[in-house]
């Protein structure tokens, strides 16, 4: 009896096997992943044929497509709406000034090489984002992401991402039309920002409470079935009003990233978008043909040039605009000279929509390639090139430079008017939004139902337009009543009389706005001005009758979505407090043996990138790994499975530790355990001390050990920054080898006598 097996499982097996392969090489030469699946994929697609070939395309295809959902959902876990307000207006200007002046000379060089229109703007769009990937691990393996101008970096790589997400949606509308309509874009554009705005609202307000309430019957195996449902369901709903399943994968990621489940569904969620991931990147692998590559090798090469010149001097120009020094704009602009998996994402979409020639994908992943392999040496010697610019740039315009960076970071803050107009614009705006939210789920999802279902008569179409308005009531209160800044309101018509008039208008443009939004909730049930004559009024006096109703329940909604969106920040705050208060007694500090898990997802990770000492208040004294001992760690050792960490900290510093770092529940050890060689102790800085004055690094170079805490006078120090100077009997408590530090006692014991 003969089996035979689906191509689409023998397809796999070859695909899965030839990225397996790469993995390991590319690991081997420290490389990024993501070329090695590709030229994985160029292994076995239909334009090598020195290896058998994957051959159901079709199957390989719908995969592949759910590769990019399950990547957008994972960056959108890793996004958080929250990070993008606190980019900052530096990375934010950067960002802008950097994406549209590369977008517009993308495709001014397009139609310079004989592109038709729609090749040439989607070269703009393939270029507008760097390689988050391919920068973070350059930056990690030079040693610089601490450095700040790696702070402004990060913040440009958040822009880049939700800006090349919003631009794939805007893409995709142009390539239905087949041209550039201004009109046309900007309704797609705000249409877009409508339902942004509307998912996150009622997102955050809805799938928070949800997770808080399932708590207790979430494990890891239901949360990730939870959130991938949760996913597939924005995809589905995105995909069915007309925008991307990429968008509505990266919505609901970045919804789920203001939870406090967010960590573990990312760490969940992993395994399966690197599965995903994988046969994404090898099908486009797939897709290069050498021929093509060969016979573009000019394109290819004018666009890498582009691309490292182009974005390095863009991004350089919108750091100095921001307001960054000289050299730090150099630097980040350095660290951006390249392009990376969006470019391919972009590339791909023009060529399922038809719209772009097949020869743009293998000219994104040739440059791609390329500047993969010069942003290294960029960063590294960007600071030799700042040198170099710096001597030839004449001193004057240097001048302007610096005057220009200090003038713009001395700005004073929004005044008075400013954060009241903004004020009464979101409230508008956001009330407005949900209430349109409530109406078109009413009108296109209940009321066809209820007709479907039961009668279709003008009896419920009034039922739901009554249901309709009740549901709108608190957010029609809200525009109609809500004070928003009532200090400030009071404060600007108190003092001055002429700023009255512009109060008033403020006011009053609220009212029309409430009677617009119950004329457009009339207008999709009954049409005529003789129903909007009779229920306006009707609605806005039962808004003002029932003011303190409508007040109460408001204010339980608002509570609600601020607990939401804040509650990974409160949770932080809470275990921050408990460190605190543990920390005032750090002289009941003692060393405690510590075993990690084999399970733990910290395993492998540097004692710089775990931050317990700041995440928790204890230190590492020592890592212990078989028969060998390392005393007092370096920032850049690593954890390993197995390893036995002496931790020095309180009772509750280490529950608190214990709680929240063990991937499973850990062997009791005691808790008194000490190594022979490490200790922990305490001396008192004298007058003839060779530490006096001295900073705390100066002492642990000296000693090799490790200064944990401070008593000075009636206060305390913990963990004390590197250059805190030690004074005059400050009593200083270090873990570190027994022998060293005891040296250095006695040393100092001697010199008093």
């Amino acid at each position: 009896m003969e089996h035979h097996l689906p191509n689409l499982i023998m397809d796999l097996a070859l695909i899965l096997g030839a990225g397996a392969i790469t993995t390991l090489i590319f690991k081997r030469i420290k490389q990024p992943l993501v070329l090695g699946y590709i030229i994985a994929g160029f292994l076995v697609g239909p334009h090598f044929s020195f290896i058998p070939n994957a051959n159901d395309g079709e199957n390989i295809k719908i995969w592949a497509d759910i590769g990019v959902i399950f990547l957008l959902f994972s960056l959108g876990l890793e996004f958080s709406f929250k990070k993008l307000i606190n980019v900052g207006g530096a990375a934010s200007i950067t960002a802008i000034v950097e994406i549209v002046s590369i977008m517009i000379l993308g495709y001014f060089v397009g139609q310079w090489m004989g592109w038709n229109m729609m090749n040439s703007i989607f070269l703009g769009g393939l270029l507008a984002s760097s390689s988050t990937t391919i920068i973070i691990r350059a930056f990690y393996e030079l040693g610089v992401k601490r450095k700040n101008y790696a702070r402004i970096v990060f913040g440009v790589l958040i822009v880049e991402d939700i800006v090349v997400i919003l631009l794939m949606v805007l893409l995709s509308t142009m390539a239905v039309s087949q041209h550039f309509d201004g009109s046309q874009m900007l309704i797609s554009f705000l249409k877009l920002m409508f339902f942004l705005v509307l998912w996150f609202i009622f997102g955050i307000f809805l799938i928070p409470t949800l997770l808080r309430t399932a708590k207790k019957i979430l494990d890891e195996e239901t949360l990730l079935i939870l959130s991938i449902g949760l996913c597939l369901g924005m995809v589905a709903l995105t995909t069915n009003i007309g925008f991307s399943a990429e968008l509505g994968a990266f919505v609901m990621g970045s919804i789920l990233a203001e939870t406090t489940s967010a960590e573990k569904i990312e760490h969940s969620l992993k395994p399966v978008k690197d599965l995903f991931g994988a046969i994404f990147f090898v099908s486009i692998g797939m897709m290069i043909d050498p021929v093509s590559m060969y016979e573009y090798r000019w394109e290819i090469l004018i666009i890498t040039l582009l691309t490292i010149f182009g974005k390095f001097g863009f991004t350089t120009i919108g750091a100095l605009l921001s307001g960054q020094p000289f050299k730090q704009s150099v630097q980040v602009g350095m660290s951006m000279a390249q392009i990376g998996e969006f470019a391919f994402i972009v590339a791909s979409l023009g060529m399922s929509l038809k719209v772009t020639g097949d020869f743009l994908f293998p000219i994104a992943v040739g440059v791609s390639a390329i500047t993969t392999f010069t942003t290294p040496y960029m960063i590294k010697y960007s600071e030799s090139f700042y040198d170099v610019i710096n001597r030839i740039m004449p001193a004057k315009v240097l001048r302007a430079i610096d005057k220009y960076a200090t003038g713009t970071q001395n700005i004073q803050e929004e005044n008075k008017w400013k954060k009241l107009v903004k004020a009464y614009l979101f409230l508008i705006l956001t009330n407005g939004i949900v209430i349109i939210g409530l109406v078109l789920l009413v009108v296109y999802v209940i009321l066809p139902f209820v007709r479907e279902q039961l009668i279709n008569s003008d009896f419920v179409t009034i039922a739901a337009l009554i249901i309709t308005i009740l549901l709108c009531a608190p957010f029609l209160w809200a525009i109609l009543v809500k004070k928003p800044e009532k200090d400030i309101f009071q404060h600007v018509w108190n003092k001055n009389i002429y700023a009255r008039g512009p109060l008033i208008v403020m006011e009053v443009a609220r009212f029309v706005a409430a009677i617009f939004l119950i004329g457009v909730i009339l207008n999709f049930f009954f049409s005529g001005t003789i129903a909007s004559l009779v229920v306006i009024p009707i609605v806005i006096i039962g808004l003002y009758l029932l003011s303190t109703k409508f007040d109460l329940f408001y204010s339980l909604i608002t509570k609600r979505f601020v607990y939401n969106l804040n509650e990974r920040d409160i949770r932080e705050q809470e275990k921050n407090n408990k460190v605190k208060k543990s920390l005032f007694s750090f002289w009941d500090t003692h060393l405690t043996d510590f075993e990690v898990s084999p399970n733990a997802g910290y395993a492998g990770a540097k004692l710089s990138e775990l931050a317990w000492r700041e995440k928790f208040g204890i230190n590492v004294a020592y890592i212990k790994r078989g028969e060998n001992i390392i005393p007092i760690p370096k920032e850049d050792d690593k954890v390993f499975p197995f390893d036995r960490l002496g931790l020095i900290g309180t009772d509750e510093q280490l529950k608190i530790f214990e709680q929240n770092i063990q991937a499973e529940e850990m062997p009791e050890h005691e808790n008194s355990y000490k190594e022979d060689n490490v200790t922990l102790t305490k001396f008192t800085v004298s007058e003839t001390s060779p530490v006096l004055g001295k900073s705390s690094k100066f002492l642990r170079e000296l000693t090799k050990g490790l200064v944990i805490g401070i008593e000075r006078e009636d206060h305390k120090i913990v963990n004390p920054p590197s250059n805190t100077l030690l004074q005059l009997n400050d009593t200083v408590w270090m873990v570190g080898n027994k022998k060293d530090i005891q040296a250095f006692i006695h040393s100092s014991e001697a010199q008093n006598l």
